[in-house]
């Protein structure tokens, strides 16, 4: 069996920068879409999961020995999605109900990305 990676400090703050550019891109677009009269389409939790692990895999390929990512870190990563993934759907559905309207594609990633923090830093506190 791999050891399993730890989700340092570290980590989870380079999670969070990598996230906030995701959140990010999604306002951009929306701005765009709004110009130009476009209404995007419903975005889920688990396609901004999935937008997250494929940035990751950019990110390791580019950049992953330089900022200190841990050899299996995104096998890691892509196992805790999978886990939480029902999870975090849930709760941005709830989140969503409660504020009576759709939830735009940065609100979702925001609402997702920081579900999962909270899922990988109780998890770490779990087996710290």
């Amino acid at each position: 069996m791999e050891p399993r990676v730890v989700f340092s400090g570290h980590i989870i703050g380079l999670l969070k920068e990598y996230m906030q550019d995701l959140v990010d891109q999604a306002k951009q677009e929306a701005r765009s879409h709004e110009q130009f009269g476009f209404t995007p389409p419903p975005y889920r939790p688990d396609q901004a999961i999935s937008d997250l692990l494929a940035l990751l895999d950019d990110r390791i390929e580019s950049e992953g020995v330089q900022v200190g990512l841990p050899e299996g870190f995104l096998h890691e990563m892509w196992t805790c999605c999978n886990q939480a993934v029902k999870q975090i759907s849930n709760h941005v559905w709830l989140e969503g109900n409660l504020q009576i309207r759709n939830l735009s594609k940065d609100q979702t990633r925001e609402l997702t990305y920081r579900a999962l923090i909270a899922f990988l830093e109780s998890r770490t506190q779990e087996s710290g």
